[in-house]
């Protein structure tokens, strides 16, 4: 879908793509006979309009000559607009015949894992940088597949199944940060320009390692609370008592 963006027009066909998929989403939910939770709509519908704020004409061009809004474009493809897609459950709002007994192997959570974290530092070796900014829509849409990989293990949408424990995801989530932290304080603390294409430019009023300070201190604080609080919830979830646990208890005498 991201690739429609490329050349004339891309940003119209691009927001006439993301238009039509939430219609028939939105269709698609009105003749499903399974009952989903009006959340589970809203969370498609706001993960479509995430990838059109982070490549639309909201940001789409503000990255080519500052850096902090090419960090915010990819941290809002791959932290925000990938979990809210698998949280809308679309298979099933797709599919609503299909029955509830399919069940399809989720990828390994270890290639998740590593296509989630890889493509971030992929991305950012300089030479292949200059490279994704000549194919942007390229880099983009890699961003996104694999926030999707990502989230797979974590919110483990229908009609995915995984052996791995639950208690392993807090693992997953803590571990995955250790990569884009030390991303970010490279770029935060080595003090020198490491973009070419960023050298003489930065934002008005700042400049460019200014501008790389701000990439690389945005990134480290955005992917910690984007993958430490869903560690936390899980955890919670674990250490909480089950429901049933609880309904009996509450019924004592």
């Amino acid at each position: 879908m991201l690739a429609l963006a490329e050349g004339g027009g891309g940003m119209l066909v691009l927001s006439a793509a993301l238009a039509i998929l939430a219609a028939a989403y939105l269709w698609s939910w009105a003749r499903a006979k399974v009952t989903l939770p009006v959340a589970r709509l809203w969370a498609f519908l706001a993960g479509l309009g995430t990838i059109w704020l982070a490549v639309g004409p909201v940001l789409g061009h503000l990255d080519q000559g500052n850096l902090t809004a090419h960090m915010v474009q990819h941290l809002l493809l791959m932290t925000i607009a990938a979990p809210l897609l698998l949280l809308g459950e679309p298979a099933r709002v797709f599919h609503p015949a299909a029955s509830a007994r399919i069940q399809i192997p989720a990828p390994n959570p270890l290639l998740c894992w590593l296509a989630g974290t890889g493509i971030v530092l992929f991305w950012h070796v300089p030479a292949i940088f200059e490279l994704g900014m000549r194919w942007h829509l390229l880099q983009q849409l890699t961003f996104l597949v694999t926030g999707l990989l990502f989230w797979i293990p974590v919110i483990r949408p229908w009609p995915t199944v995984t052996s791995w424990p639950r208690w392993s995801i807090p693992a997953y989530l803590f571990f995955a940060t250790l990569p884009c932290d030390a991303l970010s304080a490279f770029l935060t603390f080595c003090g020198r320009v490491i973009y070419r294409r960023y050298c003489f430019t930065g934002g008005v009023g700042i400049t460019a390692l200014d501008d790389q300070i701000r990439a690389g201190a945005l990134m480290w604080f955005w992917v910690t609370i984007a993958y430490l609080v869903p560690a936390a919830l899980v955890t919670v979830e674990l250490l909480s008592p089950p429901a049933r646990a609880r309904g009996v208890a509450g019924a004592g005498p």
